[in-house]
């Protein structure tokens, strides 16, 4: 029997699987509005038979975006656009759906991708990033304001806001994102928190931020919803933020309630020297499996069904996060539970497309031919 298509409890949420969908941004919005492309996008994601859906980072204010095509849940504009499209897939999907609260901090005001993503310029749009210190992301790019008490303040209470908003939307899960150089890693890494009051410094206080905003976002929403947290477990940078220090941090969000601990690497320095190969994070995940109790879910480079099933089986993590995946493959799940002789939910529109050397994949589907 696979272990990979066996169910998995986070918290009260069951998953029919231990398949997820990673967030992944698409810079696809206006004023931070979901709209017809993530009805197409998240509509083939929502049918693909994995266990759960997480949305891509979603900016708690607008001074957090990575891009001005950024998805952002800081009004009642941005709530009201992405209810359109969850009632969308609600109606096709059983699928839970989960969703990556961010804030880019100094990685903010940039290009999308595709056009570079290098810095804004104020002609273009740039607004003032903001960071725990004043050090730019990069040399020569525009420095970001190191945030005050007021500003501490502003931007814990705009996650606690947006986790509400999510809350009001019906959405099964919140993942907070403190990895990939943004925000809440930023104060993470002292690569990028050289601050000299209780927020910098000893781990302690690098990690007291993050840990305020994960307290208070838990407080703010049902016990119901599992609240975990995607962090990057190594800068792979010489004395940046390391494995040592992620055990310390997630062992510390556990004892806050922590539903999950998502591990993923990098992002906080153009200096990182990253080895990437297939499974180059699971060993991360590995480690911090065996440092907590909470749900581990590990993710990068995981391509195969094969390699998927291993890493649950052997016990490296309890989840696998398929991100780049899934976009060559919406059904990647499909061909998993075929490859591994498991069964997939499938919706009944579908259910001709059953192979006929895999009878029963799509579980007891009965076709009426005519």
């Amino acid at each position: 029997m696979s272990v990979l298509f066996s169910p998995f409890a986070l918290g009260s949420l069951t998953l029919r699987n231990r398949i997820l969908i990673a967030p992944m941004c698409q810079y696809a919005c206006v004023d931070g509005d979901a709209g017809d492309w993530h009805l197409m996008h998240l509509g083939q994601l929502a049918l693909s038979g994995a266990g759960l859906l997480i949305l891509e980072a979603t900016a708690v204010e607008e001074a957090g975006r990575i891009t001005l095509g950024d998805l952002c849940l800081c009004s009642d504009a941005n709530e009201a656009a992405l209810g359109r499209v969850l009632q969308a897939l609600r109606r096709h999907s059983p699928m839970p759906i989960g969703i990556q609260l961010g804030h880019a901090g100094r990685k903010g005001a940039s290009h999308v991708p595709w056009q570079g993503g290098q810095c804004l310029a104020p002609a273009e749009g740039a607004w003032q990033t903001v960071a725990p210190s004043a050090l730019p992301h990069a040399p020569g790019e525009p420095p970001p304001v190191a945030l005050d008490a007021e500003g501490l303040a502003r931007v814990k209470a705009a996650f606690v806001r947006a986790a509400q908003r999510a809350d009001a939307l019906g959405l099964d899960l919140i993942e907070l994102h403190a990895a990939h150089g943004y925000l809440l890693h930023q104060f993470l890494s002292p690569i990028a928190n050289r601050r000299e009051d209780a927020y910098g410094g000893t781990l302690a206080n690098r990690m007291r931020f993050p840990l305020e905003v994960f307290e208070a976002v838990r407080a703010a929403v049902p016990q119901r919803i599992p609240v975990g947290v995607r962090i990057s477990a190594t800068d792979w940078v010489d004395d940046g933020w390391d494995v040592a220090q992620s055990i310390a941090f997630a062992q510390a969000l556990e004892a806050l309630g922590c539903s999950f601990v998502h591990v993923s690497s990098g992002g906080v320095s153009p200096q990182q020297r990253i080895p990437v190969g297939p499974g180059y994070q699971v060993p991360l995940a590995e480690q911090l499996k065996a440092a907590v109790a909470m749900p581990t879910i590990a993710v990068g480079l995981v391509t195969e069904p094969s390699q998927a099933e291993a890493i649950v089986a052997q016990a490296q993590a309890d989840l696998v996060a398929l991100a780049r995946a899934m976009l060559f493959e919406p059904h990647w799940p499909w061909r998993a539970a075929a490859e591994l002789g498991a069964q997939v939910e499938v919706p009944p529109p579908y259910w001709r497309s059953e192979p006929r050397e895999f009878k029963g994949l799509f579980g007891d589907a009965r076709i009426g031919q005519r």
